[in-house]
């Protein structure tokens, strides 16, 4: 199944950049924002993209360097300018795509590198969240200029960091040490371990119409649902990717539905309330798919990126017809 179907396929490709993340604007609709990496994400320098979209395809807004490989991005929840980044120096960059150059800030404290970086999505409160391979999450203001605080606990690399959309000060993340933890910005330590699968975690997302749900995607190719109130064993399991899962989103529009994109090329999606949950297999790209989001302002529309220097925005089959 290909999601060409669905639409046109908007690609633009970036020559010698290898897509890490990709984050729809919360503000201004077919903004696209591309993490990116020269090399693979191992040596060299680092690209943040704004990607507006236009009847003929995509274009660049505007582009920024930075002097090393960069693995997320997040949108500012306040200012439909402001976007953070992280990167393999141990380093997040605060950007403003209303200014040509940059960043405005940088915040150095991670002694290894940053995979993961999420912005608050409840009101009255602006903070960032940020995991590194030094095993350390961090909590920043970002008008202040070191971290708030330091959470410890897991026993291996941090991959993903995600806020609670729904309770103030609370966020999951999931690592190398095969955990899915949730985190109480208040109580500055972990309130509920969840040992999710037997292998390296590198991805976790909250489901955005039930404050007790999340999945894990992780390198044993399953993505698990877990409910915060008895995590003894998953609600459900969703097999069918070949390699590793490297990232997972809940959709936006559907309480049952969810992405996930693989190092197998495809991006795939569920709806786990469905006795055969599987809905599309989307195999659009050439090389590991990490980046991936859902519009917020679209119900249909999907971008992604992969190491083959593509992003695409698309509506997939299953999102244009009714789930």
């Amino acid at each position: 199944m290909n999601a060409a179907q669905g639409g046109a396929v908007r690609t633009l490709r970036v020559p010698g950049r290898h897509g890490y993340a990709a984050e729809f604007s919360p503000y201004l609709s077919g903004r696209l924002a591309c993490a990116a990496s020269q090399h693979y994400g191992i040596a060299g320098s680092g690209t943040l993209l704004i990607l507006d979209q236009n009847e003929s395809g995509l274009r660049i807004f505007r582009s920024f360097d930075w002097n090393d490989g960069l693995f997320d991005v997040t949108w500012s929840e306040n200012n439909e300018h402001v976007l953070v980044t992280c990167s393999g120096d141990g380093s997040l960059q605060l950007w403003d795509t209303a200014k040509a150059a940059g960043p405005l800030q940088v915040y150095k404290e991670h002694t290894q590198e940053v995979y993961s970086v999420d912005w608050s999505q409840t009101r009255g409160e602006q903070l960032v969240v940020s995991g590194s391979w030094d095993q350390t999450i961090k909590l920043w203001d970002p008008t202040v200029g070191k971290s708030l605080c330091t959470f410890t606990g897991h026993e291996s690399v941090i991959y993903s960091t995600i806020w609670s959309p729904h309770i103030p000060g609370c966020f999951a993340s999931a690592s190398g040490d095969q955990t899915l933890r949730i985190w109480d910005v208040k109580a500055t330590g972990v309130r509920i371990v969840v040992p999710a699968h037997q292998a390296e975690i590198l991805s976790c997302d909250w489901c955005k119409y039930n404050e007790n749900l999340l999945v894990t995607g992780a390198v044993d190719c399953s993505l698990r649902g877990w409910d915060l109130r008895n995590v003894r064993q998953p609600v459900f399991e969703l097999l069918g990717h070949t390699y590793a899962i490297r990232r997972v989103k809940f959709s936006p529009f559907h309480a049952s539905v969810l992405a996930s994109c693989s190092y197998d090329f495809t991006v795939r999606f569920w709806n786990f309330s469905k006795p055969d949950p599987l809905l599309e297999i989307v195999e659009h790209h050439t090389e590991f798919t990490c980046g991936l989001d859902l519009s917020l302002q679209s119900p249909t529309q999907v971008a992604d990126c992969a190491w083959d220097e593509t992003i695409k925005i698309y509506d997939p089959v299953c999102l244009t017809v009714p789930a």
